[in-house]
């Protein structure tokens, strides 16, 4: 297989590879999912991620259906990336893609969920312990290692940290401390034994560069010398004192140095303080070849058990992220249903008003056929979405949508409870505020050919007829309803104009979000949860109520009137007397 075989690499994208790390490596590095090679050797990241994101799960990216659907997705996979407790796991998290069958889904959610269940049976001070353990990790092996080892002095050794209990401890330490001495861990110094291997080779070396730097200031080793010998025999004596105590070496060692011809004193300092560089070097060098062969053999003992750290650290780094994002958002694992197409929720969330601290009102909502408790009909596998504005029926599609992709990731989904079967596409369209010939056949080629192929299809359409006139629009949305009802899909329609659909095919039926009131604050008051089978209402009286209300110009009020007098005053004033009344 050619670099040009992968998808998204051209002849530029895979002559830039072969270039900066040859054919094998490049090909190797795509196979493996390893996005960061492919970054390091100038490859966009942007592009390697997806370059990757086809590599690891091309299949799986068929399900994103829509530009918004695609547009889901990347919040998602950002939104868990957040909680990557390492840049490999990071790199990882990025090209998560959707699986393409149910038993790749069901086997990442038993992993997923081992994790989740894992990181919740620790306690604090142990989470803690853990982050801490990989914070400290870099990119090479030895920080792997390191990582593995800090991990198992934090006692985690069950779930899906049990990996870590099958290395062999006492190797991976001999080994990592290998590694980081013989500089293979950033540390070591132009290929020689690093600092700290090895107490009498530091001693040595210490004591080498103290007399290096008398040698290259003889001039006042001399000085120091005379001034302390009272006489020619005394030289000797004093220079050998002088260096062992300057240079913190052994008598010994000194005296070997020692000319044993008397010379000029100069030429006797200098004589003697190089025969000492040269045989405290060759000391170095042989404590230094003595300490490698050790570490070397350290390191080939512990060669298999450092291979199988970094992998196992690696994919426990990738599952305490994972574990992370599911426990923070309270995720619950789905139910993976057979036997028809649902998509059934209950007690769902917002993953995007969860993330903004803002306040989450769960729902309930169903199509297809379910087991949940929620008062949604099994029967139904289409549904027409009606209500108030600002009421929640695009952040329920969102909810909807963040649900069916999360399933279909093999990750847990923000619901107390969802069944959720697989399909072969998400068609997944917002509402777009464009109003023209172009945005309505762009639109249309994304949403109907989907739903013509063959397999399973979900719909989650918003406001179809903001791109094209009222009357055109009611028409086409009832096309699209009748469609999905003929093609087996499932969908959920958000319109304004559910009056002219009516009737509806079969399987198809309205839901409804009502608005209630207003709080004292004049704020609209809406119940979230729409009521099957009941068509909703917009409300306009409790809107234009709040305008009156807040009209502080009189002509300003004047006009609003108006409007009340338009949407029926009495309606209006009902609404304002029950805030009034609400806020006595």
């Amino acid at each position: 297989m050619r670099l040009e075989d992968y998808w998204g690499v051209g002849p530029k994208t895979a002559a830039l590879l072969r270039e900066e790390l040859g054919e094998t490596r490049a090909i190797e590095a795509i196979e493996s999912v390893d996005s960061r090679t492919l970054a390091e050797a100038g490859l966009p990241r942007g592009r390697a991620t997806r370059i990757l994101r086809r590599a690891a799960g091309g299949e799986g990216l068929d399900l994103l259906a829509t530009r918004d659907s695609r547009a889901v997705y990347r919040d998602l996979v950002a939104r868990i990336e957040a909680f990557a407790v390492t840049d490999g796991a990071a790199d990882r998290i990025r090209v998560l893609t959707p699986l393409a069958n149910r038993e790749a889904i069901a086997d990442r959610l038993t992993e997923t969920m081992t994790a989740v269940d894992s990181w919740r049976a620790l306690d604090d001070d142990t989470r803690e312990a853990v982050l801490a353990a990989f914070e400290a990790r870099g990119d090479g092996e030895v920080d792997a290692a390191e990582t593995a080892l800090a991990l198992l002095d934090a006692g985690v050794s069950e779930g899906v940290f049990a990996p870590l209990a099958d290395l062999d401890r006492a190797a991976l330490a001999d080994a990592t401390r290998a590694l980081r001495a013989l500089g293979r861990g950033g540390d070591g110094e132009g290929g020689r034994v690093a600092r700290g291997a090895d107490d009498e080779l530091d001693r040595l070396r210490d004591a080498l560069g103290r007399a290096e730097d008398m040698r290259a200031d003889a001039e006042s080793v001399l000085s120091a010398v005379r001034e302390e010998a009272r006489d020619a025999g005394e030289f000797r004596g004093v220079l050998r004192r002088h260096v062992v105590r300057e240079a913190d070496v052994d008598d010994a060692v000194v005296s070997e140095a020692l000319p044993a011809d008397a010379t000029a004193a100069d030429t006797f300092v200098t004589e003697s303080l190089r025969a000492l560089v040269d045989t405290l070097r060759a000391r170095a060098d042989e404590r230094e070849r003595e300490v490698r062969q050790d570490l070397e053999t350290d390191l080939d003992a512990g060669r298999e058990t450092v291979d199988a750290a970094v992998d196992t650290v690696d994919d426990v780094a990738l599952s305490v992220s994972l574990a992370r994002f599911a426990v923070a958002f309270d995720l619950t694992e789905p139910e993976l249903v057979t036997g028809g197409t649902t998509l059934a929720v209950e007690g769902a969330r917002n993953l995007d008003l969860a993330a903004a601290d803002a306040a989450v009102r769960p729902v309930d909502y169903g199509l297809g056929p379910h087991t949940l408790a929620i008062g949604a009909p099994a029967d139904d596998r289409v549904a027409v979405l009606t209500g108030a504005n600002s009421g929640g029926k695009t952040t329920l599609l969102e909810t909807l949508a963040g649900v069916a992709l999360l399933a279909h990731m093999g990750l847990p989904v923000p619901a107390e409870r969802a069944q959720v079967s697989v399909v072969d596409r998400l068609v997944f369209h917002r509402r777009h505020a464009s109003f023209n010939a172009g945005v309505l056949e762009s639109t249309l080629r994304s949403v109907v050919p989907p739903v013509t192929e063959a397999g399973r299809t979900l719909l989650l359409v918003d406001e179809f007829e903001a791109i094209t006139e009222p009357g055109s629009a009611a028409d086409l949305l009832h096309g699209l309803l009748t469609l999905a009802v003929e093609r087996g899909a499932l969908g959920v329609f958000v319109t304004h104009l559910a009056g002219d659909l009516e009737p509806l095919p079969t399987a198809a039926r309205t839901d409804g979000i009502f608005a209630e009131g207003l709080t004292t604050d004049l704020d609209l008051e809406v119940d979230y949860q729409p009521r099957f089978g009941a068509l909703g209402r917009s409300t306009p009286e409790f809107i234009v109520s709040r305008l009156v209300a807040e009209a502080s110009d009189p002509v300003e009020r004047q006009g609003f009137e108006t409007l009340a007098a338009a949407v029926g005053q009495q309606a209006v004033q009902r609404t304002l007397a029950d805030a009034e009344w609400s806020e006595e």
